[in-house]
């Protein structure tokens, strides 16, 4: 049975000046109610004293670090714990040392001596994880729970079984917790990241060798029918890829539309936009995910990027999570100093590896409300997180994810860079936000995305099989009644500039298209049902319209036969009003690819690939050779992740603007440091006379 020990206060304590007596003499009232741990704390222990006050008397911290993160308490969904850590001002022995006191409870060692499996199971690891707790052991007929939030304590009561009660509280630091629960129930873990979608909604169960079989049948018959009735088959196709023109084209032209009409009434009106509170009441912790595989030297430009964001730091909360077995990049982050609110997650081994199974499992050690991703490459915006914050809180609760623009940062690089920095332009300044309001279905990206992390637990988190799981979730939620918006703030990341890697990126995300749809359409009824006439049909456009056209692609690009002159497989079949009228489509949809793409590239940032615009006509056709990859792909090799490298373009211009290779070091350092924001003078008015 383990020893635990508990922590008293200091003698002679009371013969120190008390917080109430230093804050007195500086002329400063304090809101009692602001040093409480928690933000929803309990009803006050009789003869608990504040937190501040007992590091106080310990000579464990600062009367000036105590006033500032006071200062910072009263205006964040943040513990004081949390607020001293992360700015250095009290060290987490000491800390331990004053909750123990507080709280007249015993600190053990979860390390030294490991908490019961048997405990760890009744009440789950998942909710061990999310709510900082573990069960350590059952001692003369009373079970410890171990935490390191004692303030929550009295609201886990509903979530323990009655027959291990009684419980009894004692503390441990979180990492603690954590390593803990990890030595026991790993595997656990895990597992249930691969299969927490439910079994209706994902692809993990996937018939292989019947999609195999019918994706070689329906080969198999085309190229049959070619040679047995070659203009029929071939009439058949080129009808199905000329309505698959208009319906997305059309539907790129009204979402354009849509979104082009709403900025100018924006900008002729500003005051007619809905007008929301100036800033939430409390900001809230927001946790980040960055899947990071095979980064051989991508930690000091994270730090550097990240380090960018103002975001309050003891409010951050980065979780960097890399595969066990990828050697790599552990030991590229276990070379790196990494600041206290940013973390490694190491997702162990298993049968899959993919990015939403990765997802799944770091979502269990995200401490905040509002849960993000990034990807490695990424460079946000600095006020990103505020507009994110604020926009959850001033939207409704289906409001459930906000997407944010992608866009590149080394667009001159060459022709490939300028023209995927249109078509990302285009995607997500004009297509997305015009989709989104007109009320369709919005297939989410796979970067700067934030979620309301009670929504995204409830649906079960990211499809661990599926390859475009970011596409696939923004179906699941509009399937269940929430709705994603685009906020305006932009993330830039490396722009794919080689035509290998970009037809393995494009591929990969073709093939999670074709998975995700073959999903959702197992049931077609019901996803009518659920999403209504519009959207369902307008999802119909998005993903299989989209994939039609890069397949038959070369369908149609054997029209160029009859506009040289030359013979055509179904030139019997077309009267020349008929050769007019596919000619005259053909000219009108590159004029809305043009007309787009421009609108999209008017900004001052982007004017100048405005000259660029034209030649997405000879960009898309790489697109034919991903999709018929891709196709190859979902019958081989359905779950394979075929990784895009970073940091081939990338310079420490984008990293930190200015700086020159000599400068790496000093920029990061101060770009990290800058990113240390202090609480402006504003955050002590309620503590002043």
């Amino acid at each position: 049975m383990g020893r635990v020990i508990a922590l008293r206060p200091v003698p002679g304590a009371s013969e120190r000046t008390t917080l109430s007596e230093l804050l007195a003499k500086r002329r400063i009232r304090l809101v009692h109610a602001a040093e409480d741990e928690g933000p929803a704390t309990p009803a006050p222990v009789a003869n608990r004293r504040p937190l501040g006050q007992i590091l106080l008397e310990r000579g464990a911290l600062a009367p000036g670090d105590l006033i500032k993160a006071l200062a910072l308490r009263n205006r964040e969904d943040v513990r004081l714990g949390d607020i001293l850590l992360t700015h250095g001002w009290v060290r987490e022995a000491d800390l331990m040392a004053a909750l123990a006191a507080q709280w007249n409870a015993a600190v053990v060692d979860l390390i030294a001596e490991r908490p019961d499996p048997r405990l760890i199971d009744a009440l789950g690891p998942e909710l061990c994880l999310r709510e900082a707790m573990v069960p350590w052991r059952r001692i003369g007929g009373v079970t410890l729970i171990a935490t390191a939030r004692p303030e929550a304590f009295a609201s886990l009561r509903p979530y323990l079984p009655e027959e291990l009660g009684p419980y009894r509280m004692v503390l441990a630091p979180e990492r603690d917790v954590h390593s803990a629960l990890l030595a026991g129930r790993q595997t656990a873990l895990i597992r249930r990241a691969e299969t927490k979608v439910d079994p209706e909604e994902s692809c993990r169960n996937r018939n292989e060798a019947r999609a195999s079989r019918l994706t070689f049948g329906i080969i198999a018959l085309s190229i049959s029918g070619l040679v047995l009735a070659p203009h029929l088959v071939f009439a058949l196709l080129m009808g199905w890829a000329l309505i698959t023109l208009i319906a997305t084209s059309g539907l790129k032209f009204t979402a354009w539309i849509v979104e082009a009409r709403a900025q100018r009434l924006a900008d002729r009106n500003p005051k007619a936009l809905p007008q929301g509170p100036a800033a939430p009441i409390r900001l809230p912790i927001v946790s980040i995910m960055v899947p990071l595989f095979r980064e051989t030297d991508i930690a000091e430009r994270l730090v550097a990027r990240l380090g960018r964001l103002n975001y309050p730091r003891e409010l951050l909360d980065i979780l960097l999570v890399v595969e066990e077995d990828d050697a790599t990049t552990r030991a590229t982050l276990g070379a790196a100093r990494l600041p206290r609110w940013m973390r490694t997650v190491t997702v162990p081994r298993g049968p899959i590896k993919t990015k939403p199974r990765a997802l799944n499992y770091a979502l269990n050690f995200c401490r905040g409300a509002i849960v993000g991703i990034y990807d490695a490459e990424d460079q946000p915006d600095p006020e990103q997180l505020h507009v994110v914050t604020r926009r959850f809180a001033e939207a409704p609760p289906e409001v459930a994810c906000l997407q944010g623009i992608l866009d590149y940062y080394n667009p001159r690089t060459n022709w490939l860079s300028r023209c995927f920095t249109v078509e990302y332009a285009a995607w997500f300044r004009a297509m997305l936000p015009g989709i989104a309001r007109m009320g369709l279905v919005v297939p989410l990206g796979g970067t700067t995305l934030f979620f309301r992390r009670e929504t995204i637990e409830e649906l079960g988190g990211w499809d661990a099989h599926n390859v475009t799981e970011d596409a696939d979730l923004g179906i699941r939620l509009a399937r269940h009644g929430y709705r994603t918006e685009l906020i305006p703030t932009v993330t830039h990341e490396e722009a794919n500039c080689r035509a290998l890697p970009w037809v393995k990126q494009r591929s990969r995300w073709i093939k999670g298209y074709a998975m995700t749809w073959a999903v959702h359409m197992r049931d077609p009824v019901r996803l009518w049902r659920e999403l209504g006439p519009k959207r369902f049909i307008g999802l119909q456009i998005l993903i299989f319209g989209s994939l039609s056209q890069y397949l038959l692609a070369p369908v149609m690009w054997s029209f160029w036969l009859v506009m040289l002159g030359l013979p055509h497989p179904i030139d019997a079949l077309l009267t020349p009003m008929m050769h007019h009228a596919v000619l005259f489509l053909f000219i009108s949809t590159e004029l809305v690819n043009i007309a787009v793409g421009a609108w999209a590239v008017r900004g001052k940032q982007h004017r100048h690939l405005m000259k660029w615009v034209p030649t997405l006509h000879v960009y898309f056709p790489l697109g034919a050779l991903a999709g018929w990859k891709a196709i190859y792909e979902v019958v081989t090799r359905p779950f394979y992740w075929d990784k895009t490298m970073h940091g081939v373009f990338d310079t420490l211009q984008h990293v930190v603007p200015g700086a020159q290779g000599s400068d790496l070091v000093p920029a990061i350092a101060a770009a990290t440091a800058a990113a240390q924001v202090p609480a402006p003078r504003t955050a002590l008015a309620p503590l002043i006379d």
